[in-house]
């Protein structure tokens, strides 16, 4: 029994030390970055009412949530995600403001995963929405920021991948798949099976240009110019048209702010998330497995809470930042000048007020009692990476 209460729960785990620090340092460095964009933080409940990530709003699956009851009865849910409670708090209080809204937060969300797929069920989230602006520059900004936040978190080598809701969108309305149809063909693209994708799309009744656009889902781009035979197949499909047309003027934007070397397009990019309604984006490094940044607009969401105003938003998967940073070897320096004072049980009211004294002048100061099996020459030598003072008599 008490080995068990030793060891936390499957999908959670503690973090201590080093590791610590340095998530706290990466945190502090990109919130730092978001607040220099003009952006207010933001701390919504770690449970909610059920509702608020309801299958309506479009988030995680009912099965994939922690669920509990309160003494009322309501179903209440541990956040699984922080843009739908974001979008609840910005429309209680802020539902008259005209202008828009900038918001960031931070702290952990909580999904109940199968376990095979070896991912934690509680993890910690980064990011920020901008709320009340349907414009190419809250987009632009909103990537902009996103790769800023990644530089200063001290990543060189990383890839934000765009894409757009409406090509996918265009696409199976013009093929007017069912729901079913539909389902199928998003779960083959999320899961990157471009093989699969070509033959349900080979066993459809689809004219060639059709199936030419679908294909090409497939295909990356680093910049507008590699997509002329989308855009030229696309002539009949106004839907998909525009959307390939706004991100030719997204990218000439992100070229503005300097980090359109960051970017890359992925006509097929799609979210597990149904609320998103246009441009969406990932990031990706090496070293990790997992996208460590996520986001896009989402229109429509806010309606649900009686706010019905544009919005977009990102992410950053702190767990999977860090594991990648890690593997990079990037150097985070959580270094603290740290003071050592020493003392003998009798000097020990002299010692607090040394340490009140320098704590006072913002140092860190450690209390360490000589004990009367040791010498403060073995404990100076302990120390030896501080600076060390001892503190005897008067």
């Amino acid at each position: 029994m008490m080995n068990r209460l030793l060891h936390t729960p499957e999908g959670v785990r503690d973090i201590y030390n080093e590791e610590y620090r340095i998530r706290q340092k990466l945190m502090e460095q990109m919130m730092t970055n978001i607040s220099s964009y003009g952006y207010e933080s933001i701390a919504t409940p770690t449970f909610e009412f059920f509702d608020v990530f309801g299958k309506d709003i479009g988030t995680n699956p009912s099965k994939n949530l922690y669920k509990f009851f309160d003494r009322e009865g309501n179903t209440l849910v541990l956040r699984p995600d922080f843009t739908p409670s974001v979008a609840r708090a910005a429309s209680k209080y802020f539902s008259d403001e005209k202008k828009p809204i900038r918001l960031s937060y931070a702290g952990n969300v909580f999904l109940n995963t199968p376990g095979y797929q070896g991912r934690l069920h509680e993890s910690t989230q980064l990011g920020a929405e901008f709320i009340g602006d349907d414009s190419l520059d809250a987009d632009s900004e909103m990537i902009a920021m996103a790769c800023s936040c990644l530089i200063s978190a001290g990543l060189k080598d990383f890839k934000i991948s765009i894409g757009h809701a409406s090509i996918f969108g265009g696409l199976v309305a013009a093929a007017s798949f069912n729901e079913d149809e539909i389902d199928e063909l998003k779960e083959l693209i999320l899961n990157k099976n471009f093989f699969g994708v070509e033959e349900f799309i080979q066993k459809k009744s689809l004219s060639e240009e059709l199936k030419t656009l679908f294909l090409l889902l497939k295909r990356f781009y680093s910049a507008p110019e590699e997509w002329a035979q989308m855009i030229e197949a696309a002539q009949n499909y106004p839907m998909i048209r525009d959307a390939l047309f706004y991100l030719e003027k997204l990218n000439d934007l992100l070229k503005v702010y300097g980090v359109d070397s960051y970017v890359s397009y992925e006509m097929g990019l799609l979210s597990p998330y149904r609320y998103y309604t246009g441009v969406i984006f990932s990031g990706y490094t090496y070293g990790s497995g997992e996208p460590i940044i996520k986001g896009g607009r989402y229109d429509r969401l806010l309606k649900n809470f009686g706010k019905d105003v544009p919005a977009i938003g990102f992410a950053v998967f702190v767990e999977s930042l860090q594991l990648a940073i890690d593997r990079q070897k990037i150097a985070i320096s959580t270094e603290r000048q740290m003071n050592v004072i020493l003392y003998k049980k009798d000097d020990r009211k002299k010692a607090i007020t040394v340490a009140k004294r320098y704590r006072d002048y913002g140092k860190i100061v450690l209390l360490r009692r000589i004990t009367d099996s040791e010498t403060k020459e073995q404990l100076i030598k302990e120390y030896a990476a501080y600076d060390v003072e001892v503190v005897e008599g008067e």
